[in-house]
């Protein structure tokens, strides 16, 4: 049987000229947020990104982890431009969207352009975290991280009913056999972001995955790839951070393909990463690697 495809990129930050600046913005973060931009938008190549959809599509996955920050100011009509976006990318039943901080910018309006994406938030049919989509040999468990913060601020938070559901799912998906893949957009590990970055009860999170376990954690936000590791109940759990996928050489344009061999779930992972090579302005294999030895080539 051939392996299980599952394809991770991140922070994609879409299309910021579809937002149109409004006067109501100027009393919030958007008004910061677009004077940011001016200066990152040159980091941001919709050329590379399309270049990745088509490295993507070719690769064929048999599912899509998109781990947050699909827009930059959290407007409506991002919103809309993101839901066409992930449409052509695929079908809500093989595409799982974690939102990010740049997703959930400011609060007022929030539920309503969260209920936009709800197809491809999860199976629940509706916005509502932890979600679990079971995938062929895969449990792929969702998690929220985004909300609103004060200027300056790109923190994360999962609260303590989601931390408390998660504890739960991954205790009910423990004797399923299936590979357990925890999604979201802020970093689990301690270090990998700036404290102004960070995920604030990233300690409880741990704790709850060193207690029960999980296969993968997946996750953007640092906007560089980080391969590293958080304690389980046995072995340590890989966590793998993927680049922005639109961003160019050398610190973006990147996603991973990760192969789930379907007769050994838990002990068969392997990660493919593939960036943007900006010579020949295609996507070219950097290396390959198997989990959970982390970070270690395959022969």
């Amino acid at each position: 049987m051939p392996a299980f495809r599952l394809a991770h990129l991140s922070d994609l930050h879409l299309a910021a000229e579809v937002a149109p600046a409004r006067l109501s913005d100027l009393p919030t973060k958007r008004t910061l947020s677009r004077l940011a931009w001016r200066r990152k938008r040159q980091l941001h190549d919709p050329a590379v990104l399309a270049a990745l959809v088509d490295d993507v599509k070719a690769y064929d996955p048999d599912h899509v982890a998109l781990s947050g920050d699909l827009t930059n100011f959290s407007t409506p009509e991002e919103f809309a431009y993101a839901r066409g976006w992930l449409g052509d990318l695929g079908g809500p039943e093989s595409v799982t969207v974690s939102l990010g901080n740049h997703d959930a910018l400011i609060a007022r309006g929030h539920a309503a352009r969260l209920a936009s994406l709800t197809p491809w938030l999860g199976d629940a049919g509706e916005p509502v975290f932890p979600q679990v989509r079971r995938r062929g040999p895969m449990a792929l468990v969702n998690l929220c991280s985004a909300l609103a913060t004060p200027p300056l601020m790109a923190t994360g938070r999962l609260g303590e009913a989601q931390i408390e559901r998660l504890d739960q799912i991954l205790a009910e998906l423990a004797p399923s056999g299936l590979c357990r893949v925890v999604m979201l957009h802020h970093p689990v590990g301690a270090g990998v972001v700036s404290w102004r970055k960070s995920l604030t009860d990233a300690p409880a999170l741990r704790a709850v995955l060193a207690r029960r376990g999980a296969d993968l954690v997946l996750h953007g936000h640092a906007h560089e790839a980080v391969f590293g590791a958080v304690a389980g109940p046995g072995e340590p759990i890989p966590c793998l951070c993927v680049p922005s996928a639109s961003a160019g050489a050398p610190d973006g344009g990147r996603w991973h393909a990760v192969e789930i061999d379907p007769d050994a779930p838990r002990r068969g992972l392997r990660v493919t990463a593939r960036a943007y090579d900006a010579t020949s302005r295609r996507f070219v294999e950097l290396g390959r690697y198997r989990l959970p030895a982390i970070a270690t080539p395959i022969a």
